[in-house]
């Protein structure tokens, strides 16, 4: 067994209900936010000034308090056996309306366990975008492309208030148990929206708030009305659903005409 095998299971506690306590949450967002220090030569560089510019994280979003990003030590969890049969995966992929070809961006890939699947699914011509902020996840994920001769996915390292996509680009933007751990996500909705091609699509799939058996602490569970609450307000209009996964909401939204909420 690697050491990861080990290092993982703290996280898993900070997901899956349990006597283990709930992860402190940061107080103020991520680092990004901090003002930078002055260089040598007593002054602050450009680039220091462009990341001062980058707004504050926020630790409540619209009445919802956000969840803390999963570290890379626990990203074994992600690719456990036991995910298929809790979650049906292969479900989730199968409604997920994948066509060949298609350029489709897996949001907060972690080590690939989406990715993988949905670049064999888009074929030789498809393109598979994954976004993560943790380099350490996207070096997982690279390992896992190179074990299974994966060659359409195109690894992009992110930042927590923007996913670096390029304009106009995706059919389909997933985001799989991670946008309740966005500590900036009207900053980050509205770059997907930027990203997706005018009648793409960004599926939430969320675990259920609304059903105390799924075993998953609350912070990490989101409700229907809150995930519609927020997807509306940042340009988003509900097109469908598909309700029979065992334990998460799944939900597609298309871009909407309506003026933002601020």
């Amino acid at each position: 067994m690697s050491i990861c095998s080990f290092l993982y299971i703290p996280f898993l506690c900070l997901l899956l209900n349990g006597s283990t306590s709930q992860a402190e949450e940061p107080s103020d967002g991520k680092a990004l936010s901090t003002v930078p220090a002055p260089n040598v030569n007593g002054d602050i560089s450009q680039d220091d000034q462009e990341k001062s510019k980058v707004p504050k994280g926020v630790d409540v979003y619209m009445g919802r308090r956000v969840a803390q990003t999963m570290h890379y030590l626990g990203a074994e969890w992600l690719i456990r056996n036991e995910r298929e049969r809790e979650e049906r995966c292969s479900l989730m992929l199968a409604n997920l309306g994948i066509r060949k070809g298609m350029t489709i961006c897996d949001m907060g890939c972690g080590n690939g366990f989406h990715s993988l699947a949905m670049a064999k699914m888009t074929g030789e011509k498809g393109l598979i975008l994954g976004v993560d902020v943790q380099p350490e996840m996207l070096g997982f994920l690279r390992e896992r492309m190179e074990s299974q001769g994966v060659e359409n996915v195109v690894p992009i390292l992110g930042s927590f208030h923007n996913p670096h996509l390029p304009p106009n680009t995706a059919d389909l933007v997933l985001m799989v148990d991670v946008y309740h751990e966005f500590s900036h996500p009207k900053e980050m909705l509205a770059s997907i929206r930027k990203s997706l091609k005018p009648d793409g699509l960004v599926v939430l799939v969320e675990y259920r708030e609304e059903d105390p058996k799924v075993p998953i602490k609350p912070l990490h569970k989101m409700s229907k009305k809150q995930v519609s609450k927020e997807l509306n307000a940042n340009g988003f209009t509900l097109v469908k659903e598909f309700d029979k996964l065992p334990w998460q909401h799944m939900m597609f939204f298309g871009k909407s005409d309506l003026p933002l909420n601020d």
